[in-house]
């Protein structure tokens, strides 16, 4: 299918309701360059210095950490209904262990802003390049979040990617 370019704020509310739903895949690579997709439902989008950011969350423990620590940047895609098997296949398996593209077939495209690639599959991709990254720290979150979200202390580093291009079908699939 034809993408073309598009504000980073079109259809936000229907990226927000599938994070929330079935999830959305972050991809970025390893040092050897093979793409990792991760299915992913907490992040957002904003701005904040002036610029459009798209904020994910990734715990230390996952193979995507090390792969945004040596890329410094990732595209985030939004993946139609009918994948969403696949979607939720990436997040239950490791890129350590697993070739998740090749096992699922899925078809990489070259991204024009950074060097993580697009998924051809999906319907909406946001290239992002890291502009910020923090640790949370465990003595500042509310306290019922630890026990529910945190109990082996797997906390998330969280990165600030710097929406650097927002691309969508010509005719969306939702």
């Amino acid at each position: 299918m034809a993408k073309r370019e598009i504000p980073y704020t079109d259809y936000l509310d229907k990226v927000f309701a599938i994070m929330s739903t079935y999830g959305i895949l972050i991809v970025s690579n390893d040092k050897r360059g093979k793409a990792n997709p991760m299915t992913i439902g907490w992040g957002t989008i904003g701005v904040i210095w002036g610029r459009p950011v798209f904020l994910v969350l990734v715990r230390h423990s996952r193979y995507t950490f090390s792969c945004l620590e040596h890329t410094g940047d990732f595209t985030i895609n939004v993946a139609p209904p009918e994948i969403k098997d696949i979607v939720e296949y990436c997040g239950r398996v490791s890129g350590r262990n697993h070739d998740k593209v090749a096992e699922k077939g899925l078809t990489l495209l070259r991204a024009e802003k950074v060097s993580s690639p697009l998924i051809q599959e999906c319907v909406l991709h946001y290239e992002c390049r890291v502009i910020h990254k923090h640790d949370l720290a465990p003595e500042t979150l509310a306290r019922e979040i630890i026990p529910q979200y945190y109990p082996s202390d797997d906390f998330h580093r969280v990165y600030y990617g710097q929406i650097l291009r927002a691309v969508a079908e010509e005719q969306l699939r939702w």
